[in-house]
């Protein structure tokens, strides 16, 4: 790989050598430095890997990316920029060949409905066919295999590295969860995206580490609308001007109540025995009838979006149908069971916004009592646990407290605080600290007719408690607790 023309698109002053210069490899961790490599030195929040470069070249190294000046070593080409994580992006982009170029790209940003509006888009192509990418929250999936990430956008040389084995197996479309993150700190640099969705953005992720205020936030997430040829928009969203303004992308616009290219009508909530979801009429540059295996409002908005997206596909219109229909997203409004006797779900809401969406969506299917078993994570903002509390006490009608990642806080302390706020509601709950005993407790003691949500932890298989990770899923504690009712093990006792 050439350095020159990996950079070509970017601006950088030559201290040293010539950018002219040929490379083996890219390599951002001074411990994987190999012979021939390219060091790329980035200013982290808690490492600045240019204390390293020295020991880079030792290891041999054969260029430098900095973005401020370091000791000079001889031998080797430096090269400063503004913001190497920007190099790092279109060098990983070049050594593996710009993947993303031989795939029909998809990505996907917004505050909530990121993960499952990913998974809609998945089902409607994989069900028509089509071999399919994906990458988000829940890791990254090529074909049957999960590839765990420690971020919902990886550091741009993973995500190439992903792209690239994507091609190699054949995958005609990547779809990604694109984050505010993700777009700031330029790992989504040298991805060429066909098409970008918009579908909403609220008051998240800003604070420390994250982003100084909502405008800026705003800012990042948008500009995945300059990123994308065909961008599609919420026309819903109360910030859709400040969204859509300026934009270099061909745009689109969906909603639920305004005039828009592609509308959802005629929304009714379905509550069977066998299937809990929405039905709703699409109209505008798509017509068609579409029936959902999600509950909730926001779930018809999400499938609109993916349907609307879709449709510029060219895909026949069964295979978008019956891929909604038989839709399954981990951990996001997942259906576990359903019974005349009570419904259970998990979903991975974890803040104030998200709890309280989804238990008004609840709220709509009028169940005979809305159950919510919920925690909160530990070291993190206790804004977060208070807001979550009033919000259960208000609109469940019964909260049990228990366990998420109590990570290094003690879990009695994290629902003494959620405790706190709740009770100024007059709500009723229960306390049980050990999260699989909540769990079986709210299905035991279920009435005919209950919906019982299980939040907080979604698709996360483990529990974090003084930094270790304990296996844990709550989908399989309620399948366990079903079956020894089932059995006969456990009885029911409302």
């Amino acid at each position: 790989m050439n350095i020159a023309e990996a950079l070509k698109d970017m601006e950088y002053t030559v201290l040293a050598g010539t950018a002219d210069t040929e490379v083996s490899e890219v390599v951002y961790d001074s411990r994987k430095v190999v012979p021939g490599c390219v060091f790329v030195c980035l200013s982290g929040t808690r490492v600045d890997s240019h204390q390293f470069a020295g020991e880079a070249v030792q290891k041999g190294a054969r260029v430098l990316v900095t973005e401020h000046e370091i000791p000079m070593p001889e031998g080797v080409c430096v090269l400063q920029t503004a913001d190497s994580r920007q190099a790092l992006a279109l060098l990983s982009a070049a050594r593996f060949g710009w993947p993303s170029r031989k795939m029909t790209c998809i990505g996907v940003t917004g505050t909530k409905g990121k993960t499952t509006t990913t998974y809609m888009i998945r089902a409607i192509l994989e069900a028509a066919g089509k071999k399919t990418g994906l990458i988000g929250t829940a890791g990254a999936v090529i074909g049957d295999q999960v590839y765990p990430t420690a971020n919902t956008t990886p550091e741009s040389y993973e995500l190439q590295r992903y792209f690239s084995m994507m091609a190699d197996a054949g995958c005609e479309y990547m779809i990604m969860e694109v984050s505010s993150q993700g777009l700031k700190m330029h790992r989504t640099d040298g991805i060429e995206f066909d098409y970008g969705i918009f579908t909403n953005i609220s008051r998240d992720h800003i604070g420390p580490g994250e982003h100084a205020d909502f405008e800026e936030y705003l800012y990042w997430k948008s500009q995945l609308l300059n990123r994308c040829r065909v961008g599609l928009v919420n026309r819903d969203d109360p910030h859709f001007q400040e969204i859509a303004e300026g934009k270099s992308c061909r745009l689109f616009t969906f909603s639920l109540d305004r005039e828009a290219d592609f509308t959802a009508d005629n929304i009714r909530y379905v509550s069977e025995p066998d299937f809990v979801g929405v039905d709703f009429d699409v109209h505008g540059a798509c017509e068609m009838e579409v029936r959902v295996s999600v509950p909730g409002r926001f779930n018809v908005s999400n499938a609109l979006a993916a349907v609307s997206v879709c449709s510029f596909l060219d895909l026949p219109r069964e295979h978008v149908c019956h891929a909604l229909e038989h839709l399954q997203v981990n951990g996001r409004m997942e259906i576990v069971y359903s019974s005349p006797r009570c419904t259970v779900l998990v979903d991975y809401a974890h803040n104030a916004v998200s709890m309280e969406s989804l238990l008004t969506t609840l709220r709509e299917y009028r169940p005979k009592r809305l159950v919510c078993v919920f925690g909160c994570g530990g070291n993190r903002s206790k804004d977060r646990r208070y807001s979550m509390g009033e919000i259960g006490g208000r609109l469940a009608d019964l909260c049990i407290l228990t366990a998420d990642n109590s990570r290094y806080e003690k879990t009695e302390d994290i629902i003494a605080d959620i405790r706190g706020s709740l009770e100024k509601t007059g709500g009723a709950y229960l306390e049980i600290p050990d999260r699989r005993e909540a769990i079986a407790y709210s299905i035991v003691h279920s009435r005919p007719g209950d919906m019982i949500a299980v939040i907080g932890k979604g698709h996360e298989d483990y529990q974090e408690i003084e930094g270790v990770r304990y296996p844990f899923l709550d989908r399989q504690v309620i399948e366990e607790t079903v079956q020894k009712l089932e059995s006969g093990e456990l009885t029911w006792n409302p």
